[in-house]
């Protein structure tokens, strides 16, 4: 054993990148704290992860090195607090992005989106939906990559909304009902094709726009917090669902799970494009609300657009109120047969939904507590989604999830 003393200085950085090592699986649940904002300071990092605090330290400089979040160098004390304040912790604004494109009945969009669900840049609605995916696909891709080239900001994937069920492992679009694609149109792998054909390497994903919405909510909007979360919405046209169990988006054994808007509310109703008859899909989506009104579609504006201002504008009208209690009361007959089957602890309404929420919520949640056993023994909350374009940000949380699950992995390739 020799006696001679170690010739490695003290402080020469030794002892950080032990700390460093250890807190590195660590990386990922951190991120997906600030991400979430469930962990803004230091202080709560330290207590989420269980670790000490040298060791969050050394997570949350890595996750500033990286350039995902921003660190507080200099934290100041609350008025009238006592102790050694906390590093405060957020997304860095200049961060990389995700490229996120929804398509619906009535056009698409395109945005980019960064940590925490913050939408950096978006474009106009393009009002034209081709039945040739493949086109409409590279518009959307091109409109973002027109975004990334201004801002000049890291791309770290895309993600992609449909107004469709999306079959898994293949990524199909099972049921495209209100758009003219063909069934089983391979959108993953022509969205794939497109983002490549643009130069960007990241990996691409589809989801379901409901899905999505719903999982855009949970991390960052009105579901956040909830265990089962039962998201119900109609967009441009019909009406889809989304259920979140214990934290995780659920989708089924393949993709398809939860097809609320072919649930049967009004047997002799309205032909549903399913083959079934008054299905929530065709009794409680914006067409059926101006159908009931006696309103004919203009061609200003989407059909969502002039349901939602017909609310809105005229709910003083006897007969605009009357066609919005007959969607509400339908609704309500869904959900109340969803509350029965899955038990959620809450639930939340997007798109006309939401407006039919705040024009009369005590009507909604009526129907639901009456129709419902559940409801009956206290009911379920029932809230409106919080989120602006809640599709397009949870098409981002996809190109996001890989970079959550491994920061130094998807960021730093070996």
């Amino acid at each position: 054993m020799s006696g001679k003393a170690d010739p490695r200085p003290a402080g020469d950085g030794t002892t950080s990148r032990a700390r460093l090592d250890r807190g590195r699986s660590a990386l990922g649940p951190a991120l997906e704290l600030v991400h979430t904002g469930r962990a803004p300071t230091r202080a709560v990092l330290t207590a989420e992860l269980g670790v000490t605090r040298a060791t969050a330290g050394a997570v949350a400089a890595e996750l500033e090195a990286l350039g995902l979040i921003r660190v507080d160098a200099h934290p100041g004390a609350a008025a009238g607090s006592q102790g050694r304040p906390s590093h405060r912790l957020e997304v860095a604004a200049e961060g990389p992005v995700a490229l996120a494109a929804q398509v619906h009945a009535d056009g698409f969009r395109a945005a980019l989106v960064g940590l925490g669900g913050r939408i950096v840049a978006t474009t106009p609605s393009c009002e034209t939906v081709d039945a040739d995916p493949a086109k409409v696909l590279g518009a959307a891709v091109d409109a973002g990559v027109e975004l990334l080239r201004a801002t000049g900001l890291p791309c770290v994937g895309a993600g992609l909304a449909v107004p469709s069920a999306v079959t898994e492992p293949e990524g199909l679009a099972l049921n495209p009902l209100h758009l003219a694609w063909p069934v089983g149109a391979p959108v993953r792998e022509v969205f794939a094709e497109r983002i490549r054909a643009a130069g960007f390497t990241g990996p691409a994903f589809v989801g379901n726009d409901v899905n999505l919405a719903a999982l855009a909510e949970h991390r960052h909007g009105a579901g956040r917090g909830a265990r089962d979360l039962l998201c119900v919405a109609t967009g441009h046209r019909g009406v889809g669902g989304a259920l979140v169990l214990d934290g995780r988006l659920h989708t089924g054994s393949s993709g398809l799970a939860l097809e609320v808007g072919h649930l049967t509310v009004n047997p002799e109703g309205r032909p549903c494009h399913c083959g079934s008859r008054g299905c929530l899909d065709v009794e409680a989506d914006p067409l059926a609300l101006l159908t009931a009104a006696g309103r004919e579609p203009g061609p200003e504006g989407s059909l969502l657009q002039q349901a939602d201002e017909l609310i809105r504008e005229e709910y003083g009208d006897p007969v605009v109120r009357t066609a919005a209690e007959l969607l509400v009361d339908r609704l309500g007959l869904g959900l109340a047969g969803l509350v029965n089957i899955l038990n959620p602890d809450r639930i939340i309404l997007g798109g006309l939904h939401r407006t039919l929420l705040d024009a009369d919520p005590h009507r909604l949640r009526a129907v639901v507590a009456d129709r419902s056993l559940w409801g009956r023994s206290g009911g379920v909350p029932i809230l409106a989604c919080s989120l602006d374009h809640n599709s397009l940000v949870g098409a981002a949380e996809l190109a996001w999830q890989p970079v959550l699950d491994d920061p130094l992995g998807a960021l730093r390739p070996v």
